[in-house]
């Protein structure tokens, strides 16, 4: 299996703080690769140092095979959008792009054009940049990464902000990216529902240490559908189910719902128990175990947007 990225033990500290510690990542190429965190989980330091816009304190890291100081001869493969895109307002999106593909030996105007057109900016002409919606921005900022004909893209929250048209928009650019040129994408965001459509693997990182890694296949194969159900009494409908010896349960981060682990059957009774300890049970449905309720699974609840 070829990884197009590793990482051994990398750590970063800020003075006596670790933002990122002992992490170790595996990228296949071209694939899409989620990384999953909360705000100051570590994602940013994390592409920050594999971006080479920061050093690592510790640990080491190899890009397409190399390592060390050999590291920086393969930097040209690599583009990145970390953070905001870095525009020039008074510029167009064609000078901008221009400006990146001139300072990199690939500048022609077919090149910016086809750039332009891939990113869906092709029609912006004479419009300054200035002026661009946030997704109009993060779609640039894309093109920016994808200047000089990079096999490794580093996006930070690149869907962060935008509406849901500009998510849809630049969550079909990336897929066409992977699928069409090849491209190997690691891509950080909140939106766990968004990302769970497009990525082939995830990291997820909790207070700067990487807690989980596995596929999309893996995560349907922790996870299937299960019963949930809704009472009067949530806590105490979970003490009788999990003290009845019959099946385990356990509460929703938020206790709003009550989760049975497979699929209710007749011989188990739960409503019947339920009912007859005098709790009301409201609703009983089924619904997949999506990777947001992994996430959350995994780093023990809190907020939802990871």
């Amino acid at each position: 299996m070829e990884y197009v990225l590793t990482t051994d033990k990398l750590t970063k500290k800020y003075g006596h703080v670790a933002a990122a510690r002992d992490i170790d990542i595996r990228i296949k190429r071209g694939e899409i690769y989620g990384l999953i965190g909360r705000n100051g989980a570590g994602k940013t330091t994390i592409m920050r140092v594999l971006s080479g816009l920061s050093t690592a304190t510790s640990g080491s890291y190899t890009l397409f095979g190399k390592s060390g100081k050999d590291i920086r001869g393969e930097m040209h493969k690599v583009g990145v959008l970390i953070e905001a895109p870095g525009i020039y307002p008074n510029m167009t999106a064609y000078d901008n792009l221009k400006a990146k593909c001139i300072g990199l030996g690939f500048y022609t105007p077919k090149y910016v054009n086809e750039l332009l057109e891939l990113v869906g900016l092709a029609d912006t002409g004479k419009k300054k940049t200035g002026s661009f919606s946030l997704g109009m921005r993060q779609r640039l900022g894309i093109a920016l990464a994808l200047a000089g004909e990079p096999e490794l893209i580093i996006l930070d929250e690149p869907i962060n902000g935008l509406d849901p048209q500009g998510i849809v928009e630049v969550r079909n650019i990336l897929a066409k990216l992977r699928d069409e040129r090849k491209i190997t994408i690691m891509i950080s965001s909140h939106i766990l529902e968004e990302l769970s459509k497009l990525a082939d693997s995830y990291g997820i990182i909790n207070d700067g240490l990487l807690v989980d890694e596995f596929t999309k296949d893996d995560l349907h194969t922790k996870s299937s559908r299960r019963t949930c159900l809704i009472t009067d009494s949530n806590e105490k409908a979970l003490k009788v189910i999990n003290n009845s010896g019959l099946i385990n349960a356990e509460l929703s981060p938020d206790g709003s719902k009550l989760f049975v682990n497979d699929e209710l059957s007749p011989e188990k009774n739960i409503v019947k128990l339920l009912v007859s300890s005098d709790i009301f049970v409201k609703e009983v449905f089924s619904e997949e175990f999506s990777l947001e309720d992994y996430f959350l699974k995994v780093t023990g609840g809190g907020q939802k947007n990871a």
